[in-house]
């Protein structure tokens, strides 16, 4: 489903991916780890384009993509179809009604019939709880609501792979518990996934693979029991120790 060979990327003089190799079967749930400036969030980025690769191939989905000349428009707007980004700052137009931003996607861009687009919206607001705010505005809304509307907005355009950056971090402690639980219920219903957090009972309850970057590199993956219950790296053993407090 998805297969990454060799992929790096660099922001001037600074080498944020330095050769990763990644493989995620279709159904599956990954998640990434690892502190902040690992590269897990433009690994990420990658992966739907908004940040381009300088070297590597990607395959998602039954596209091939090499990186090193100039991409065709059409190779990139045929990935951005395959996968729905969720944001971590929600990213909703606030000038729309919560029932305008689900629909936009599917009406402007996959260019369906409004009524369609419409009813495939009820079912989705339904999904993540918030039916009833149909007609509100993201400002009326919570950060947990907003974000569950985020959630919803990326599944209307049926995408292959949905891809979380940090879903919950801007978030109130209180609130993260409605998104992760419509997170849960997407895995349980088998897509697939790639998600960056620093949620790890979501990572341990939810991964099917977990990955832990550090300085540009993959440097542990595997299960969670594995990667998260008992990491072989150092650099995975503080991250981890630190993140749940145990540090010294």
């Amino acid at each position: 489903m998805i297969e990454i060979r060799n992929l790096h990327k660099s922001f001037g003089s600074l080498q944020v991916l330095k050769g990763v190799d990644l493989t995620l079967e279709k159904g599956k749930v990954l998640v990434i780890i690892g502190p902040s400036g690992s590269g897990k969030t433009t690994l990420l980025r990658c992966l739907n384009l908004l940040e381009v690769p300088d070297q590597g191939t990607l395959e998602l989905g039954g596209l091939s993509l090499s990186f090193g000349s100039k991409l065709k428009k059409e190779s990139v707007l045929s990935l951005r179809q395959k996968t729905g980004m969720v944001f971590q700052s929600y990213n909703l137009f606030p000038h729309m009604t919560v029932m305008q931003n689900v629909m936009e996607g599917p009406v402007t861009v996959q260019k369906k019939d409004r009524a369609e687009a419409r009813g495939r919206a009820i079912e989705l607001l339904e999904k993540v709880g918030l039916a009833e705010k149909a007609d509100a505005y993201p400002h009326q809304l919570s950060g947990g609501q907003q974000q569950r509307v985020g959630i919803a907005r990326a599944m209307a355009m049926e995408p292959e792979v949905l891809l979380f950056d940090e879903p919950t971090s801007a978030l109130d402690p209180e609130l993260v518990g409605d998104v992760l639980k419509v997170m849960k219920q997407l895995a349980a219903e088998g897509r697939t996934m790639v998600v960056v957090t620093h949620e790890m009972k979501f990572a341990a309850d939810v991964a099917d693979k977990v990955i832990f970057m550090d300085g540009g590199y993959i440097v542990e993956e595997g299960p969670p029991q594995q990667v998260i219950g008992n990491p072989t790296s150092p650099r995975a053993v503080q991250f981890l120790k630190r993140i749940s407090g145990q540090e010294e």
